[in-house]
């Protein structure tokens, strides 16, 4: 058996980290649904989900309940096989373009599997980028067709949608991405990082600055063009046209049903990380902290940020008004606190939390702004979203690639 093990420990490890992170990103999804609700309720003076469990934190498995047990018609005249493809096709894709992000910057130390060195990420492909380019644009095809499989009108218009909104904004967003790849000579995600780690403070791509640059050669566009153009990628609001609940039922899932329905959104969440994680890496440092290395207190931020929100917690359970509530949130203060403790008592465990910290962080903030975008900003019209697709994301990429590459010729990169 150890044999066994040792001769294909890389499989092994493999199939455990894609099932961890399967896990991981389904009950983020869960927990993002949540988040969304509870955000876009307070933004609008509402409460948001708060009878299912303390804080309506049992919500997602209502709904998960509900998916369960739901009906699910499959109306006549469908094309079966691309009727139940298409959902499976958006999801795949979506959990698929996850195996590529680094989550972490080495082989986590003096630990192995059978002699394999343990990475926080499933793969990681000297082209990640291309590769996660390639199958985030398959994912409109999942959209398509539902759309066309569901023999109904007001999806197929849902479909073609957002085939027609992935021409005007895929070309911009590959554009927009090409002044980080002149700066860091490559494709591979990690070490577009690693290129950016090369001033202390804020040595980000956004700001451009670079080792021994004699001028910055600054990201700041094609971060507005990427930014944007991923929203409308991954069919977000104000970009959401292909759904259109005022203009199109419910747009290209109308006919979907339990947990086909489910599929969709699980994609689109999921979506919304992988986004969240490039806008991360490509133009944030990823997990590089923003601080210089020599401020060493910066490193106890996790334990400043667990410790008094664990206070906070058990000062909310306690004052709580349900019994159930009164249990359950003082106990996971009570945890976090411990946690944020632990990281001071122990050096060791704080260092090594640092990057994924950095880059959680990160990928946080980026999906706050896609829920405070939806909770703010309204539907643009089709000849809207078109005409800033074609008539202003496209040239200002295009612009960003020829002012980056001018300036990096200039200063001799």
């Amino acid at each position: 058996m150890s044999d066994f093990l040792t001769h294909n420990a890389f499989w092994i490890l493999s199939i455990i980290k894609i099932a961890v992170l399967l896990f991981i990103v389904l009950t983020v999804n869960a927990y993002l649904t949540w988040f969304e609700r509870k955000v876009v309720a307070h933004i609008q003076s509402r409460w948001g989900p708060h009878r299912v469990g303390p804080h309506g934190l049992l919500q997602p498995a209502a709904d998960g309940l509900k998916f369960l047990f739901k009906e699910d018609p499959t109306p006549a005249g469908v094309d079966k096989f691309v009727y139940y493809l298409a959902p499976l096709l958006a999801l795949a894709l979506a959990l698929t373009s996850m195996a590529v992000i680094p989550f972490g910057p080495n082989p986590i130390p003096h630990i192995t599997f059978f002699g394999q060195p343990i990475h926080l990420w499933v793969a990681n492909p000297d082209i990640s980028l291309l590769v996660l380019f390639a199958i985030t644009a398959l994912s409109v095809y999942g959209v398509a067709l539902a759309g066309w499989a569901s023999n109904s009108k007001y999806p197929l218009l849902g479909g073609l949608r957002s085939s027609a909104q992935m021409i005007s904004y895929e070309l911009a967003l590959t554009m927009s991405v090409v002044g980080v790849l002149l700066m860091a000579n490559t494709f591979s995600l990690q070490e577009i990082i690693n290129a950016q780690a090369s001033i202390p403070l804020f040595g980000w791509n956004f700001f451009g600055f670079t080792s021994g640059s004699k001028i910055p050669v600054p990201q700041i566009l094609g971060f507005l063009c990427f930014f944007i153009a991923a929203i409308a990628e991954t069919n977000r609001a104000p970009f959401d046209l292909p759904e259109a609940e005022s203009e199109l039922v419910a747009g290209f899932h109308t006919e979907y049903a339990s947990f086909k329905f489910a599929m969709f959104f699980i994609a689109e969440y999921t979506a919304m990380i992988t986004v969240s994680c490039l806008v991360a890496i490509l133009f944030f440092g990823g997990w590089l902290s923003p601080f210089p290395a020599s401020w060493t207190w910066t490193h106890y931020l996790p334990s400043v940020t667990l410790l008094p929100f664990g206070l906070w917690v058990i000062w909310d359970g306690i004052h709580y008004e349900t019994i159930f509530g009164k249990l359950v949130l003082p106990a996971v203060g009570f945890a976090m606190a411990a946690i944020g403790g632990a990281l001071i008592a122990f050096p060791a465990v704080n260092g090594f939390i640092q990057p994924t910290f950095w880059l959680l962080a990160k990928i946080f903030l980026v999906l706050f702004f896609y829920v405070w975008a939806r909770g703010t900003l309204p539907r643009l019209r089709y000849d809207q979203l078109m005409n800033m697709g074609w008539k202003v994301l496209l040239p200002a990429s295009i612009a960003n690639v020829i002012l980056t590459a001018a300036l990096l010729l200039w200063r001799g990169h």
